[in-house]
């Protein structure tokens, strides 16, 4: 898929970063969708996911859909890292490539404020809703700024990444980083460790879909005629297609650091950033997602006030939060028109 070009940017100057180094000239990729209403209270913010850009966020936006374009203006700010926004393939030095420094989901959300309030004066969101590293993103927002955000919906995502994710996620960097041709991040444009990201690719295959998915070779409903066929098909021709290799480390790096608690004032305690969360809460977690299971949304809801939990009933995994399934899609969609009409 090649990288969209549908989006505007947001200048953000110099951001210094939770962990001390200063972005000079940073920008803020994003895309709207909708109009903003007279007194700004019709505001939804969908952020990105792992890899992904804005146009992966639009299987939630239509008409008739809980994010319609022609009730509510839906912002898709583009995190740090992703390619579009500030990232290290268009950094320029001494902070380019592998030199970008580390960005946490503080940093994520903090930067996305500034162009909610600085560009369009918002004071109000309706819904901050994400997948993945975006329902870490929602979790943030609903940390950050509990004064602005009236309901907030993660799906396959958690306010803090488990031990056992961050296995997945340094298997991948272990992978990526052991193909010569990465050169500790100095590989040519020209020429992308690919035997990297194959290897890469193959390790996602095993932990972004279920065990029933496979023993029910659902990838055959999907078009793929064999096991290797969606091992290359898919997975291989997703990472393969021009995802800059320091971008997708610097997106693992603020996954696998992940945590509400880094928000200021906190003072390590992940129990009470959840306890801050004033919103209604919907979590959504895949029945069968291998990074973000059940039991990790049921250990956080119990300190959210108005936290609550409804598992995705599918054998997509992960993948269940990411648009690839119609019915998961559906019962997610049921759920923020629910969110939506419940009294903030």
């Amino acid at each position: 898929m090649p990288m969209p070009t549908d989006h505007e940017l947001f200048d953000l100057g110099d951001v210094v970063l939770q962990r001390g180094a200063t972005l000079r000239g940073a920008t803020l990729a994003y895309k709207t969708y909708g109009t903003l209403n007279a007194d700004k209270s019709n505001v939804i913010v969908h952020p990105t996911w792992y890899s992904a850009w804005h146009d992966a966020n639009e299987w939630t936006i239509g008409k008739g859909r809980a994010c319609d374009p022609d009730e509510y203006f839906i912002v898709v700010p583009n995190q740090l890292n992703n390619g579009l926004s500030s990232s290290p393939s268009n950094t320029p030095p001494p902070y380019d490539g592998p030199n970008f420094p580390p960005v946490t989901f503080y940093d994520q959300v903090e930067v996305q404020h500034r162009l909610l309030t600085q560009k369009w004066g918002i004071e109000s969101i309706e819904l901050v809703l994400g997948s993945s590293m975006g329902a870490a993103q929602t979790y943030q927002w609903a940390v950050s700024h509990p004064e602005m955000v009236k309901r907030a919906a993660p799906i396959v995502g958690a306010p803090v990444t488990s031990e056992h994710n961050q296995v997945f996620l340094k298997s991948l960097r272990a992978a990526l980083t052991a193909d010569p041709v990465f050169n500790g991040g100095r590989y040519s444009p020209g020429a992308l460790p690919t035997v990297g990201l194959r290897a890469f690719a193959r390790i996602y295959a095993g932990w972004g879909l279920s065990q029933a998915f496979y023993r029910q070779r659902e990838y055959r409903r999907i078009g793929f005629s064999s096991l290797e066929d969606f091992l290359v098909g898919f997975w291989e021709g997703f990472w393969l297609d021009d995802r800059d290799p320091n971008n997708l480390l610097g997106m693992l790096w603020t996954w696998e650091h992940g945590d509400v608690v880094q928000t200021p004032g906190l003072d390590g305690d992940t129990e009470a950033a959840l306890r801050s969360i004033r919103c209604p809460l919907l979590a959504m977690p895949g029945k069968t997602d291998l990074y973000f299971p059940p039991e990790d949304e049921e250990w956080a809801s119990q300190f959210i006030p108005n936290g609550e939990v409804r598992v995705i009933p599918s054998i997509y995994g992960h993948f269940a939060g990411l648009g690839n399934n119609p019915a998961d899609n559906d019962f997610i969609d049921g759920a923020l028109k629910e969110l939506l009409h419940r009294p903030a």
